[in-house]
């Protein structure tokens, strides 16, 4: 019996089924810059603020300084009742966020001793 067909098939070379290096790293280079901008393309991005929320233009340094403080203390409060109920990495995570609240804490309290100190 005659085969039809040489063990293996002849194939072209040039297979469509087989990607084009060039157009792959075009694609992977198009694909990289929309995911990925350069610091350049962000910089070069103006930026809008929301108005969703404002705060009042009239409101002093001080009351700002003071609203700050208060949710700094409620958010570190926050953070330490969920940490009771973690265990592990996820536990050391929400702590060491814990420690850059009372940073940020302790820094807008020594703002707001320096824009009214206590005689």
């Amino acid at each position: 019996m005659f085969k039809v067909t040489p063990n293996p098939p002849n194939t072209d070379p040039a297979s469509p089924y087989e990607p084009d290096s060039n157009k792959l790293n075009d694609a992977t280079e198009r694909a990289l810059d929309y995911h990925f901008p350069s610091t350049a393309d962000i910089k070069a991005t103006p930026r809008t603020p929301s108005t969703l929320f404002t705060v009042d233009p009239q409101a002093t340094t001080e009351t700002l300084m003071v609203y700050l403080v208060e949710t700094l203390a409620s958010v570190d409060v926050m953070v330490h009742q969920l940490v009771d109920h973690l265990d592990g990495g996820d536990r050391n995570a929400l702590l060491g966020i814990s420690n850059s609240i009372m940073l940020a804490e302790i820094t807008a309290n020594r703002v707001l001793d320096q824009i009214d100190p206590a005689e």
